[in-house]
């Protein structure tokens, strides 16, 4: 079934959270967070939302309109992996962002050159709420000091794109940074919004493997002895090494700590949305460049990390070469094959996506569309038959465990969350 509004993809358990369409029509829809599912939009009572802002929302849909011939693009990558001009592997030069960030600190010190040393205005990127820093929040950074202070992952739900109208009213072009679908959002709602074409100077898209609810955080929370949230005062969920441990600090100053297996691996992913199980993106395809982890090297607890760094269009490579040049970022271009041997499972979830979203028009729920994804492809060549069949068996069960065929209404309880968990 496909959604035929933002409440049917808030509702039909296919939003992805990203605020964009907050930032299209802020009169009429609202970003909330509920604890067990993550930040839903709610439109307010008696209105509807305009035609353009569904077409802006990567939970109903995305489409790439890229040149497959452009001659740039690297061609046996395009059905798997979108399109990719070039790939580095490399690291922020200065070992301090180096090492705060979570892979090797590409993304950051790529957004401090452009403000720095590109005359850009600022970055729109997430960082961890001050009151509360178990929750994330949207920032709109101008200095170094502020885009540093948003180092390092956050695996919790963030809405980058509700604050798009800091970049439009901005003085000169600026920087966004989030996961694969905040950048596809942004990227739909610029041919919509001039003044956002305008001042959208480059996109960096975080690869990704789903976004966690809030519960997912209290749960790691609990796993390191801290019942009480109010108690804390700092979450990091990785970095400070590569992958890093996810830890907290807590008010007295005492920090507990977890492994990325044990935080991640164990139980974050564990609280992933539904939508994250259909994304047909985790790699950033819509943006300029898009940066990742270069995991076909198992981190040895030694090295402070590297980062994979992908062009996706002509205005990210130029970007790149000129971080390098500049001596900011150390980087060396790699072969193609590095993308897929970074990320060997990819290819399998892309091709399963497909079969998933079959299954879901079957069985009568809601579900996005991708167009020119090549996803049929993929779940002919990348999955084994065996593969198939636990695909086609693990998504009816989720069809009905999660209820996907019934609505999923987001009741508000205050400005900041909903219902109790």
């Amino acid at each position: 079934m496909k959604p035929a509004s933002i409440r049917d993809v808030a509702e039909g358990h296919l939003c992805a959270g990203c605020g964009v369409c907050a930032s299209l029509e802020p009169e009429v829809i609202t970003m909330v967070n509920i604890t067990n599912r993550g930040l839903r939009p709610v439109v307010a009572p008696g209105e509807t939302t305009r035609v353009s802002t569904l077409e802006a929302c990567p939970g109903a849909g995305l489409r790439h309109d890229f040149d497959a011939n452009d001659p740039a693009l690297v061609s046996e990558l395009q059905d798997v992996w979108g399109p990719v001009r070039g790939i580095w592997e490399g690291f922020a030069s200065d070992p301090k962002i180096r090492f705060e960030g979570s892979s090797a600190g590409a993304a950051t010190v790529l957004a401090l050159f452009c403000v720095e040393q590109r005359g850009m205005a600022g970055v729109l990127h997430i960082g961890a709420d001050p009151d509360q820093p178990v929750l994330n929040r949207t920032q709109f950074s101008t200095s170094r000091r502020e885009i540093l202070s948003a180092t390092g992952s956050r695996y919790a739900p963030a809405s980058p794109g509700d604050s798009l109208r800091a970049i439009e009213s901005a003085d000169a072009p600026c920087v966004f940074i989030g996961k694969p679908c905040d950048v596809a959002g942004v990227q739909a709602a610029r041919r919509i919004r001039p003044r956002l074409d305008l001042n959208l100077g480059l996109t960096i898209g975080l690869f990704c493997a789903g976004t966690p609810s809030t519960l997912g955080t209290l749960e790691m929370l609990r796993a390191m002895g801290v019942e009480d949230p109010e108690a804390v005062r700092e979450v990091r969920y990785r970095g400070r090494g590569w992958p890093g441990d996810a830890s907290v600090t807590m008010g007295s100053g005492e920090q507990r700590r977890l492994s990325y297996e044990a935080s991640w691996g164990a139980i974050l992913q564990k609280h992933r949305q539904w939508r994250c199980y259909v994304c047909a993106d985790h790699t950033g395809e819509f943006a300029d460049i898009a940066v990742g982890d270069p995991w076909y090297e198992a981190p040895d607890g030694i090295d402070p990390g590297r980062s994979l760094i992908v062009a996706r269009t002509e205005t990210g490579r130029r970007i790149i070469e000129a971080a390098v040049q500049a001596g900011v970022l150390t980087a060396t271009p790699v072969s193609p094959d590095t993308l897929p041997m970074s990320q060997p499972n990819l290819a399998a979830t892309r091709g399963a996506v497909w079969m998933r979203i079959q299954l879901l028009r079957l069985f009568g729920a809601y579900a996005p569309t991708y167009e020119n994804f090549a996803l049929r492809k993929a779940w002919v060549r990348e999955l084994t038959a065996l593969q198939r069949a636990r695909s086609i068996t693990g998504t009816v069960r989720r069809i009905y465990r999660k209820r996907l065929r019934h609505r999923d209404p987001v009741r508000v309880i205050s400005n900041r969350s909903e219902a109790p968990v």
